[in-house]
């Protein structure tokens, strides 16, 4: 299972790092979609796309710990966390990101753009799935 963790977290931070760049650096595809997206909120686009891509950076660096640590075999506490609470709050913060991008793509945009949904589908179910198997885990080893 470790193996599985480490893979799926790190693909979803390698993932994720694509768009948190592309919101902090400013790339005009970004912003466009911010200005189109932010419109509706009556806020301000560039606050709303940094902050979001502050937001995605802190999950991918979730993700990325999470998956170096799941292949250590004594694993440290992380941040005073036991890499299971670690792991399991990293992967619920990257869903529930993932499920407010949903209803931005879907409520905020004229025509949602597929490839997002597509993405942010992948990474719900690839967290929801790490977080079944971190608690599946956490019972085997109380028992």
């Amino acid at each position: 299972m470790n193996k599985l963790l480490f893979i799926t977290n790190l693909l979803m931070g390698s993932v994720l790092s694509r768009f948190a760049i592309s919101k902090l650096s400013g790339w005009e595809i970004s912003v466009k979609a911010f200005i189109e997206m932010a419109h509706p909120l009556g806020i301000d686009p560039t606050l709303f796309r940094i902050s979001t891509g502050v937001m995605i950076s802190i999950a991918v660096l979730g993700y990325i710990v999470t998956a170096i640590f799941s292949l250590v075999k004594n694993k440290p506490s992380i941040l005073n966390l036991p890499f299971t609470k670690w792991a399991t709050l990293t992967n619920l913060f990257g869903l529930l990101a993932m499920l407010g991008a949903l209803t931005a793509e879907f409520s905020l945009r004229v025509n949602p753009k597929w490839m997002l949904v597509y993405i942010a589908i992948g990474i719900v179910i690839l967290s929801a799935t790490n977080i079944y198997i971190l608690n599946t885990q956490k019972q085997i080893t109380k028992n």
